[in-house]
């Protein structure tokens, strides 16, 4: 087993108090880490699925204390795509004011429908974590970083979901599962979405635009569609962590540009299953957007295991220069240039820097980005 970087942090959460909620795409492997815990912890564990219809009938609020008996003596329960269970709130609310030292892990796949049974019954009873695909730093880790190196033209293809990067001669296969499993069964049944075909044309719009600044505008001119429905089934999209937006860091210049957001995607593979593009580098001509989202999803990935407060943004101005990614945090301000190529000259915008002073700024390429995606700063 690959060792994740949030299994420490979950040990230590341990309280038999407070709910552990675990989000993330279906997968990531949430409920091998829900597992491991227990495992860790040297605890037996009741284990129940929320996609199962038996789970769902004995998960009720009318059921509690045959809820409760069918724990035996187990202290560690762990309920599985939990958003699926209703009023999942308040039944893990009645069973941690009960106080019978048990300790409730729960993971979803949905994280709009976790929120929205959760939020209110779990106040001051739950901790809340996200996992994603394999991070950067697990596979070093794991494999160490000459094996890692080595490997990365395969993960800017075929991306780092867990059976993925473990079963690389299979990538095409499982990616094309993963996807059209979880894309389309998690994110349709959400709300009951009845158009799966305008669902694959924003997807596949968004692949196409990796990088680039996205338009509602004329992304919904693009697919047919009215802006507010794009926007909401882009918002959908985010819920069940396919993709995820970022802004423009703007102080209010007058050159600065800060209505529109680039939209990338959590996982390399996904987004090429979309397209149905699993050719091999070097000879991809979208090699450089490859690379900026790879940085960038990875980079997120670090930052938020490790409990980043701060900002992301990209910034550009009215006479087209940008910088790829900049970190906000405690005041100061960290900028970074993304180049496939190590050789290529890079010189920040003097807008920026002047703005933005003292700004530190770094050029993340092959040959230093595993000390930046593997290392927190702050």
């Amino acid at each position: 087993m690959i060792e994740r970087t949030l299994l420490q942090k979950l040990e230590n959460r341990i309280d038999y108090k407070k709910a552990l909620i675990l989000l993330g795409p279906r997968q990531t492997g949430k409920t091998t880490l829900a597992k491991a815990l227990a495992a860790k912890l040297h605890q037996p564990f009741e284990y129940f699925n929320g996609d199962s219809s038996v789970t769902r009938s004995l998960w009720s609020v009318d059921n509690i204390e045959a809820l409760q008996q069918s724990f035996g003596s187990k202290k560690i329960v762990i309920l599985d795509e939990a958003q699926q269970i209703e009023q999942v709130g308040l039944i893990c609310k009645q069973l941690i004011d009960a106080d019978k030292g048990i300790q409730l892990v729960l993971t979803g796949s949905s994280s709009l429908e976790i929120a929205d049974k959760t939020q209110e019954p779990l106040t001051g009873r739950k901790w809340e974590y996200r996992l994603y695909p394999l991070s950067s730093a697990e596979l070093m880790n794991h494999q160490g970083i000459p094996t890692f190196l080595q490997n990365l033209p395969q993960y800017l293809v075929y991306g780092m979901y867990p059976e993925v990067a473990t079963h690389l001669q299979d990538a095409k296969e499982i990616l094309t599962n993963i996807a059209s499993s979880y894309l389309y069964k998690d994110v349709l049944s959400l709300v009951g979405l009845k158009k799966p075909i305008l669902l694959e044309k924003i997807l596949k719009a968004l692949a196409l635009q990796l990088g680039s600044e996205v338009s509602l505008n004329e992304l919904a001119n693009l697919v047919s569609a009215d802006v507010k429905t794009v926007d909401h089934y882009i918002g959908l999209l985010e819920q069940v962590f396919v993709v995820f937006r970022m802004g423009t860091i703007s102080r209010n210049e007058r050159n600065e540009i800060s209505t529109k957001k680039k939209i990338y995607f959590y996982d390399n593979g996904i987004r090429n299953a979309i397209l149905g593009n699993f050719a091999v580098l070097p000879g991809r001509d979208d090699v450089g957007a490859l690379w900026e989202n790879f940085l960038i999803s990875e980079r997120r990935k670090l930052l938020d295991y490790h409990g980043f407060y701060g900002k992301t943004y990209f910034w550009r101005n009215k006479l087209q220069a940008e910088i790829d990614f900049v970190e906000e945090i405690d005041g100061k301000v960290y900028a970074y240039e993304f180049k496939w190529n190590p050789k290529a000259k890079v010189k920040f915008p003097s807008a920026f820097l002047e703005s933005y002073k003292p700004a530190e700024t770094k050029v993340i390429h092959p040959e230093n980005f595993w000390q930046w995606l593997s290392v927190y700063p702050y």
